[in-house]
């Protein structure tokens, strides 16, 4: 049996290998469309089996050409990290060993890693020790997560079991958020069941209006949620918690906190101002591949009360042993069986301890006030939020000109912004996640912004 597999993970290491040493200075968009990667799979099923060497060629052949090299110091779009190779090492591992981090005893190996990646994540955030931590795919589901324990004990308080009689028939909950929250948070409070939220108008970098969501939440009665966020998708602006998580609570409302990227703020000393008093919330949401950049599939769940979790998810069955102390894993989160996601974490943050995270966190902020400061002294460019965080969003003159210039550079391949609107502009926005974008990457991306407005002129 061993030797089935010594052939397989050779192969596969110098594929990979190829691919990580050269992704840095290819193209970074795809090379070619869907239809060109399926034709090469093989669209039909085939009868019959080929080797295993065989299928791996084929897909290595097949695929490349079809993939975006989003680990580039020089991607910016949407808001994706790259991979610490430290992080890539232990997930290799997480898939080697196979195990189902959904029960405690049961896996004690890959859990206890889990469960002090948590703690250490607690500890690195300034959020309250006694919180409780679950490993989810990404942001959205770890919004729903937050949500879900919302509405359990929201509507528990006001004397309704969901979990036994649904909601159905039970006290309807207001759901609250600003303008510009992310649609993460909309997608998660419809799989909670919630609706789509009750708007609170926001300031001009997104930030929610603390005194209309006082008039919200007053213009109302029974149970509450209110989400704010911690780093606003265009302006990377954060709402004023202080304010905001008091004047909520004061009306007995959850206070869920989406900060998908921007909660690793409060792991940076000359940041950490931005996340103030968001400490005082009740559930909060990350994705550690976004910031901490670890690979896929590693949304970070938290919740300050361990039980208002555990009532949401848990479940027990007479063939799943209970653990000896604590929940299980499957207690916090909508799996019952999942890979151990969290081990990429603990190893991460055990590579880059305390003074690693803060260097990388202001690395990123610091690369994005650069990347700005470079933009605005093209000409005909403006910056239009605070830079305060990770995100730019520049706007040209014409907002018609901001298509052509971003088909520039799909077209050139040197880098990747996201285009997008805000504020009634377009704008190509940048979002600068990834450990590796330096000066040298922000001083490429300014030249090559440059070279393809001289283009589109």
């Amino acid at each position: 049996m061993q030797s089935d597999y010594d052939d397989i993970i050779d192969r596969t290491a110098a594929t990979a290998k190829a691919w990580l040493g050269g992704f840095e200075e290819r193209p970074i968009p795809p090379e070619v469309p869907i239809g060109d990667v399926r034709s090469g799979l093989g669209d039909r099923l085939p009868e019959r089996g080929s080797e295993a060497t065989e299928v791996l060629e084929r897909l290595t052949v097949a695929v490349e050409p079809g993939l975006m090299g989003i680990q580039s110091s020089r991607f910016y779009g949407w808001v994706m990290g790259g991979t610490y190779p430290v992080a890539l090492g232990a997930d290799w591992l997480v898939s080697a060993w196979d195990q189902n981090a959904g029960m405690r005893d049961a896996t004690p190996g890959v859990v206890g890693a889990e469960e002090l990646a948590g703690e250490w994540l607690l500890d690195l955030l300034g959020l309250p020790s006694t919180a409780d931590v679950g490993f989810v795919t990404g942001a959205t589901t770890a919004n729903m997560v937050g949500l879900i324990a919302a509405r359990t004990a929201v509507l528990r308080s006001a004397g309704w079991d969901v979990n036994r009689d649904g909601l159905a028939g039970g006290p309807r909950i207001r759901f609250i958020a600003g303008a510009e929250r992310h649609t993460s948070v909309d997608l998660a409070a419809r799989y909670a069941g919630l609706g789509l939220p009750q708007t609170v108008p926001a300031d001009d970098q997104g930030r929610i209006r603390v005194d209309l969501l006082r008039e919200t939440l007053a213009a109302g009665e029974g149970p509450a949620i209110v989400a704010l966020q911690a780093g606003n998708l265009h302006s990377g602006a954060f709402d004023d918690f202080a304010g905001a998580i008091a004047v909520a609570h004061e009306a007995d409302a959850w206070v869920h906190v989406d900060g998908a990227f921007g909660l690793w703020a409060g792991a940076a000393p000359r940041l950490r101002h931005l996340t103030e008093g968001y400490a005082s919330a009740d559930s909060w949401a990350t994705d550690a591949h976004k910031t901490l950049n670890v690979p896929y599939d590693c949304g970070i769940a938290i919740v300050a009360d361990p039980v208002a979790m555990n009532a949401a998810f848990s479940i027990h069955a007479a063939y799943l042993p209970r653990p000896a102390e604590g929940f299980d894993p499957y207690e916090k989160v909508p799996e019952m069986s999942r890979r151990a996601r969290g081990v990429p974490v603990w190893a991460t943050l055990a590579w880059l301890g305390r003074q690693g995270v803060d260097d990388l966190v202001q690395r990123l902020a610091d690369s994005a006030a650069a990347l700005a400061r470079g933009l605005a002294e093209l000409p005909g460019v403006s910056i239009l939020n605070d830079v305060v965080f990770t995100q730019v969003c520049m706007a040209l003159e014409d907002d018609d000109r901001i298509a052509p210039l971003a088909a520039a550079l799909r077209a050139d391949g040197s880098i990747f912004a996201s285009p997008s609107r805000w504020r009634d502009r377009d704008v190509l926005r940048f979002s600068v996640s990834n450990w590796a974008t330096d000066q040298v990457a922000v001083a490429r991306t300014i030249e090559a912004v440059r070279a393809a407005l001289a283009e589109i002129s």
